[in-house]
């Protein structure tokens, strides 16, 4: 059940979603304005309560499906939320912005395209390369979501999903969504909160997708880069992830932010998502995964 829904999710995705309906961005703004009109304002502002806040919409589903204990519902519902938690519409469009302009020669295009893609992901490398950015975008809207689909099921990933969506930017449109969301800010759902726990979600799955990078490209320079992070607490994930990525498809330094150090990139990137697809084939033939 759980690799059938990863399978029709990521198919799905890559074949039929064309919206922003299918992206989890206007959910999670719902339920920051849901939440700034309703007494959920009062479960977020308590120092304890913004972390209920949080883990709320994810357990009250799970707790819905448990319930009903439906396997045919249950296996709509992961499909559809996990179609959910990938669907990066949105940063899709901009890489093949930039595609398009790198076919035309335009690098003025190209060069907009990715920073348009940096400054709506959040990013906090200002001097990765696209590639690596690219990189790390896949590793929070498919590598890490499918990781804790496995580990929690629609609990993981909705918690997982919101934590990612409201560290991006555009979490936010226009002035009245910003006064909502600072509404709930004074005592709870504070960014520094809200980084701590994405910083948490994100430390174990990334150092185990590092660990699938070296297995898929360079295995030696990679492990070396990796093991220099694997026990640190503090360390950028996403320094971390792009550290890895670019030891294990080592490029000359001159193909940094072309359309050859993009590919490379890509490429490793979906290496390593057929790899853990294997891996968790394996476990649920096997038995461990049901």
């Amino acid at each position: 059940m759980t690799l059938i829904s990863m399978l029709l999710a990521l198919i799905i995705e890559r074949l039929a979603v064309r919206s922003a309906v299918w992206q989890a961005r206007p959910y999670c703004q719902a339920y920051l304005r849901l939440s700034a009109d309703s007494p959920l304002a009062k479960v977020a502002q308590h120092p304890q309560g913004q972390y209920l806040w949080i883990i709320l919409p994810g357990a009250l589903l799970a707790l819905l499906l448990g319930l009903i204990d439906s396997r045919l519902l249950t296996l709509v519902v992961n499909t559809l939320i996990l179609l959910l938690g990938i669907g990066c519409w949105h940063y899709r469009q901009l890489y093949k912005q930039y595609l398009n302009a790198q076919e035309r020669g335009d690098q003025e295009a190209a060069f907009l395209s990715m920073q348009q893609i940096r400054q709506d992901s959040g990013s906090s490398l200002e001097q990765s390369s696209f590639g690596q950015l690219l990189v790390w975008l896949n590793f929070r809207y498919y590598a890490a979501v499918v990781f804790w689909f496995l580990v929690l099921g629609v609990f993981g990933v909705i918690t997982y999903v919101l934590l990612r969506q409201l560290q991006e930017p555009t979490i936010l449109e226009g002035e009245q969504d910003a006064e909502r969301f600072a509404s709930l800010q004074p005592e709870g759902v504070s960014k520094d909160a809200v980084s701590h726990l994405a910083h948490w979600a994100d430390w174990f799955p990334a150092r185990l997708f590092g660990l699938g990078f070296a297995l898929v490209g360079y295995f030696s320079r990679a492990s070396n880069a990796l093991l220099g992070y694997f026990l640190d607490f503090s360390a950028s994930n996403e320094q971390l992830i792009s550290e890895v990525a670019a030891a294990a498809e080592p490029l000359p330094e001159a193909s940094q932010n072309t359309l050859e150090d993009t590919s490379a990139m890509v490429q490793l990137a979906k290496r390593n998502m057929l790899f853990f697809l294997a891996f968790t084939a394996i476990l649920t033939l096997s038995g461990w995964l049901s």
